[in-house]
């Protein structure tokens, strides 16, 4: 059975956000910050020092790189890349900038932008973390970074994988990138992509 590390998964199994790893063909390794969210290793995503190099056939992030100050980013990319078999890849979304400047734009800062599991969201906490959660103490929660489309993609394929290509989702306020570790022809990548990214705009 393959393996998708899952970090940053909070409380949330990672059907809540794909389901492209059935559980019948995929083993989540489920990796958090935070031990109240009981995950099965607890780490910071800036060092998985407990995730062997090479362990896992993929690695699902959702709204994490954010988390972290720009100048971070690399070290923590290649954290990711470490952890990916050779033939591997990753699953990368984060909120899309470019879409929440536009509710800013329209003086809607603190307007509710949608609703999750975790109660309505506003433009306010998409760029600076869920003030809810960093209210009850979570300050782990605050977001220190941001990316468009551009930055994430180039952020990928420059620190330890191949290629990686992706798409926004205005509506949703999110962008989505996979990423390849090691060579892997286009068709491949784009068959990947067909697969476990969610259709566009």
């Amino acid at each position: 059975m393959k393996t998708v590390l899952h970090v940053g998964c909070g409380r949330t199994p990672i059907t809540a956000y794909t389901t492209r790893f059935p559980a019948g063909e995929w083993r989540e390794i489920r990796l958090d910050i935070d031990a109240a969210a009981e995950p099965d290793i607890v780490a910071d995503m800036r060092d998985m020092v407990a995730v062997a190099t090479g362990s896992v056939d993929a690695l699902f992030s959702a709204n994490n790189l954010e988390h972290v100050h720009f100048c971070e980013v690399a070290g923590v990319v290649r954290e990711f890349a470490r952890v990916v078999r050779d033939g591997g890849f990753a699953v990368i979304t984060v909120p899309d900038l470019q879409a929440i400047a536009r509710l800013v734009a329209d003086d809607r800062l603190t307007d509710t932008a949608y609703m999750s599991q975790m109660g309505p969201i506003r433009a306010m906490d998409m760029l600076f973390g869920l003030q809810s959660e960093i209210g009850r103490g979570n300050v782990f929660m605050a977001h220190k970074c941001g990316f468009t489309l551009s930055v994430l993609l180039e952020a990928l394929a420059a620190n330890g994988f191949s290629r990686a290509g992706g798409l926004g989702r205005p509506d949703h306020f999110d962008l989505w990138a996979i990423a390849c570790k090691g060579w892997m022809p286009d068709e491949e990548l784009q068959a990947l992509a067909n697969i476990h990214l969610p259709a566009g705009p």
